[in-house]
């Protein structure tokens, strides 16, 4: 049922929880896993640096970043690595949800597993949720994996 399983993965535990349930997936349907990795620079950037350290060090430094996250939550497959894929992309000027729903029609994702930071009340409404925006927009089943201890608003 789930042959092609897209994980979009950050730094945070949650991405972990959400990696375990993929993998579980996984070996119920013999299927493929596509761990994806968004490069936000814009999340990082407080419009006052300078465009040549920028291009110079933080970028390349992201992507460094991005690279060894997918390769932690791969090493987690364990055996379910041989099943998977690794793809890193960067945003640009577009959102992350974009760039994970694009993924997903790209790649043929039967399924979206992703974690969701948890957070509640006024956090949630200040920050967004990335999570939220995939659910609404994802052509296909999105599951969220929740934190072992949901934030406190």
């Amino acid at each position: 049922m789930y042959d092609r399983i897209l994980v979009p993965v950050d730094d945070g535990e949650e991405n972990r929880r959400a990696v375990e349930h993929a993998a579980a997936l996984r070996k119920l349907s013999g299927g493929r896993i596509c761990l994806l990795h968004v490069v936000d620079p814009l999340w990082y950037a407080n419009g006052r640096e300078c465009a040549a350290i920028y291009f110079n060090s933080v970028l390349p430094a992201m992507r460094r970043d991005g690279q060894r996250i997918l390769q932690e939550f791969r090493d987690m497959l364990g055996d379910d690595a041989v099943s998977s894929e690794q793809v890193l992309e960067e945003s640009g000027i577009r959102s992350v949800p974009e760039i994970i729903i694009g993924q997903a029609k790209q790649w043929g994702a039967d399924v979206i597993v992703m974690g969701t930071h948890g957070r509640r009340g006024w956090n949630r409404t200040l920050m967004g949720s990335v999570a939220e925006e995939v659910a609404r927009l994802a052509p296909v089943p999105v599951m969220l994996v929740r934190p072992a201890t949901p934030k406190q608003p």
